[in-house]
């Protein structure tokens, strides 16, 4: 069952009833009290441009514990060579401008419309948000964003501009020490081979109640 979120009232139906996909709800907004309302209910937007909001919450959540993260010999080589420079929010503006911007395999178009930046550079500037930057030669290589959820770190998109510069920004953050989680959302090969894994929704919801 597909719900309508009312337009007047913050709240969610339980992430239980999403559909086989994941879909859960649409509509409502993309303000900021909203979104951590969503995000701490396991739940996230999904959207195209000229679509109605949609909220997803897979029965199946692809995370990443740190400690289990994949390095392979090659990339270690690159991370220890020191061609690459990582800040942490120093440009989130322009890490979300890449990630929409960046072309994709398979993809036409973006889910990270001028609506969803605008929502998540005030999610970043209230302290709920945060970005890698990738520099090489003083330029951006890559970087990722992400919402905060304590311990949890939401990964929303990454991009690379040079090879294995996104990966190393997720690396970086699984080897911060700041978190307990990567919440990855949706699988693919890439997050499979550093070590992602897939777990059933209520033991993602206890990890982020926890």
């Amino acid at each position: 069952m597909i719900f309508k979120l009312p337009e007047d009232e913050l709240v969610f139906p339980d992430p239980a009833f999403a559909d086989p996909d994941g879909l859960l709800a649409i509509g409502g907004d993309l303000r900021t009290e909203r979104l951590l309302l969503a995000y701490r209910s396991g739940i996230f937007p999904w959207f195209s441009e000229g679509d109605p909001v949609c909220w997803y919450a897979p029965h199946e959540r692809c995370v990443l514990f740190p400690d289990r993260i994949r390095i392979s010999r090659s990339m270690r080589k690159v991370i220890s060579s020191g061609i690459f420079n990582m800040t942490w929010n120093t440009a989130f503006s322009q890490v979300i401008g890449h990630c929409a911007r960046v072309k994709r395999k398979e993809q036409t178009g973006t889910w990270i419309t001028d609506e969803m930046q605008r929502a998540y550079i005030e999610l970043h500037k209230n302290g709920h948000a945060a970005s890698v930057e990738v520099w090489m030669d003083g330029m951006l290589a890559g970087g990722l964003y992400g919402v905060l959820m304590g311990r949890v770190f939401c990964g929303e998109s990454m991009f690379s501009l040079v090879s294995n510069a996104s990966k190393a920004a997720f690396i970086d953050i699984c080897c911060s020490g700041r978190f307990s989680l990567i919440d990855c959302q949706v699988p693919n090969e890439h997050l499979i081979s550093l070590g992602a894994e897939m777990i059933p929704m209520q033991d993602y919801l206890d990890i982020l109640k926890g």
